[in-house]
């Protein structure tokens, strides 16, 4: 494999509750070459966070325990850090919709993935984001 092109994601932070998807995704995509930064199952300390590793990608879910759920983690990351890119995976079709429907999300990188996903289809994308 060639050198990664500069824009390229080579590390992502997780935000999952269900701890077995959380692994499954960190040990899938640790194997494609990816650093995991940061895995957490809130994203009650996701600025603080976000902040500590400057992570290419954060991969949240949309329905967290805690303060906050995953589109208002994606503005309160987007607000400090415009150019954040932010990859929301859920069960929850409503979810690409909200993030139409807001117009925060407009011009930010915002993506979307309904669960389940496969891990093959899960690394294409974040390849080509």
């Amino acid at each position: 494999m060639g050198s990664r092109q500069q824009n390229q994601v080579q590390t992502i932070m997780i935000i999952e509750d269900e701890g077995d998807i959380m692994l499954l995704y960190k040990d899938y995509l640790e194997r494609k070459g990816y650093t995991i930064e940061v895995s957490a199952p809130t994203a009650n300390d996701i600025l603080h966070d976000y902040e500590l590793y400057k992570p290419d990608l954060i991969m949240l879910d949309y329905r967290l325990p805690g303060t906050m759920n995953g589109l208002e983690a994606a503005e309160k990351i987007l607000q400090q850090h415009p150019a954040a890119k932010i990859l929301v995976i859920t069960a929850h079709e409503n979810v690409s919709r909200e993030i139409r429907k807001n117009q925060f999300f407009n011009d930010k990188k915002v993506f979307f993935l309904a669960k389940p996903v496969l891990l093959t289809y899960l690394a294409k994308f974040i390849a080509n984001l």
